[in-house]
């Protein structure tokens, strides 16, 4: 039997150079690799890292089989509150908060993506590997050098966590407007019927009939 495929490893916006010791934890707050410890991107780099993983979320990368049922990744969400818990600022701490709610929100209406769609993977990635890595490698670092620290393109290590947070959010926002498309049209569908039948004055009070 052959071995599965390993799974790729996604360049974002051409190489990104890791020059000096400084440089995994922003590849790690980019979402793109694993976190390096100790480590710092230059703002070249950077800026790549945030462009990769919005390429990265709007990419199909290993769909759901068909008789497969989505993932529920809940009990990532549920790991990541309690380890970041009274450890992060409040700008993180409603950052994180508005991601998972919006994941939460979508999970009971993944079917309604379609088997192996590419938002119903970004959503269970978000939720698994995006958001905790991201968070994660800030919690590794010293909070003063985190939080106080430039270390790309003027931004402190806090800087581009929030910036990566709020792409992620913002993803998560099309999703859900997108599992709620199905209802709302429904929704307007059946109000334009409402009013074919009662707004003209098809039927009057009384049971009469013009």
């Amino acid at each position: 039997m052959r071995a599965p495929a390993t799974k790729p490893v996604v360049a974002a916006g051409g190489a990104l150079a890791v020059g000096t010791v400084a440089a995994g934890p922003i590849l790690a707050l980019a979402g793109l690799v694993p976190p390096l410890a100790a480590a710092v991107l230059s703002a070249a780099a950077l800026a790549a890292g945030v462009t990769g993983l919005a390429g990265l979320l709007r990419r199909r990368r290993h769909p759901v089989p068909p008789d497969q049922p989505p993932e529920d990744p809940s009990g990532d969400l549920d790991r990541l509150e309690a380890a970041m818990a009274g450890k992060v600022p409040a700008a993180i701490q409603a950052r994180v908060d508005r991601v998972a709610k919006t994941v939460r929100d979508i999970l009971p209406r993944m079917a309604t993506l379609g088997p192996g769609s590419a938002q119903a993977h970004a959503v269970v990635q978000t939720a698994t590997s995006y958001l905790p890595e991201a968070v994660g490698a800030y919690l590794r670092l010293p909070r003063d050098y985190a939080d106080r620290r430039p270390v790309a393109g003027g931004k402190t290590s806090l800087m581009v966590l929030c910036d990566q947070l709020d792409l992620l959010a913002g993803k998560m926002d099309e999703v859900f407007v997108a599992v709620c498309r199905s209802d709302v049209d429904a929704l307007i569908a059946h109000g334009r019927f409402l009013s074919d039948k009662f707004g003209s004055g098809a039927l009057t009070l009384g049971g009469t009939q013009p």
